[in-house]
């Protein structure tokens, strides 16, 4: 199956009413608005295949680049794939979402991200931080540098409030990662949500809400799911 015939498939799934909804998320055209469970199917007959998913990629059809990423062989992509994922990226959902999961399952998560945190751009910033949430997600502890998390709650705790936008809602959902999935950490990652309070983030003509630290870090202590991981990043 190559990339072409893929997209075809895509337009005939798309739909007007989803395509609203992208939008109201900040997903730019081209788009066809096909949805998730729509793109999982298909994902589930091509399990993984890295040419076309950097095939995929490079058309600039929103639902084909997101498709890309649920189908990426991660263990094949390389610093240069996913740094030209991240210039292609062109709204949240494929930064923070699509190229975050596949750097955080690839070989090179950690370099990139520690890299990008430290963009000026808001866009590439914002896609390390939600990086750094998925290794600590899908990582085992004994993978993680637990010091250098710390450090980082401790950076998110002093800047956060000055940072632009979209950086503010990656790092609050860091600190839940990390208070939620490290369970050596959760009362430092406790502390900093305490410290930081309500983050304010403009989500656009949207219902969503960015979720409060500290709170989404007790329901989890609730729950007693602190420090289960995930298999994946990829929904």
């Amino acid at each position: 199956m190559t990339a072409e015939e893929i997209v075809k498939q895509l337009e005939r799934l798309g739909a007007d009413a989803n395509r609203k909804v992208l939008r109201n998320h900040g997903v730019r055209d081209p788009l066809f608005g096909v949805k998730i469970e729509h793109l999982k199917n298909i994902q589930k007959r091509i399990k993984k295949d890295y040419q076309l998913a950097l095939d995929l990629y490079d058309t600039g059809i929103y639902d084909a680049m997101y498709l890309a990423g649920l189908i990426a062989d991660d263990a094949r992509m390389t610093r240069k794939d996913l740094r030209h994922w991240i210039e292609g990226a062109n709204c949240p959902t494929l930064r923070e979402y699509t190229v975050a999961w596949v750097a955080a399952e690839s070989k090179h998560g950690r370099e990139l991200a520690l890299e990008w945190i430290e963009s000026g751009k808001e866009s590439v910033a914002a896609c390390g931080w939600a990086i750094l949430s998925g290794l600590v997600a899908i990582k085992d502890d004994a993978e993680l540098n637990l010091a250098e998390l710390k450090q980082l709650l401790g950076r998110v705790e002093k800047s956060i409030q000055q940072e632009p936008n979209r950086v503010r809602y990656a790092m609050n959902s860091f600190v839940i990662a990390v208070g939620s999935y490290v369970l050596p950490l959760t009362d430092a990652a406790l502390q900093t949500a305490a410290k930081i309070g309500p983050v304010t983030v403009d989500m656009g003509d949207t219902a969503c809400r960015v979720p409060h630290a500290y709170e989404q870090i007790r329901k989890v202590q609730k729950r007693g799911a602190i420090g289960k991981k995930r298999k994946t990043m990829k929904c």
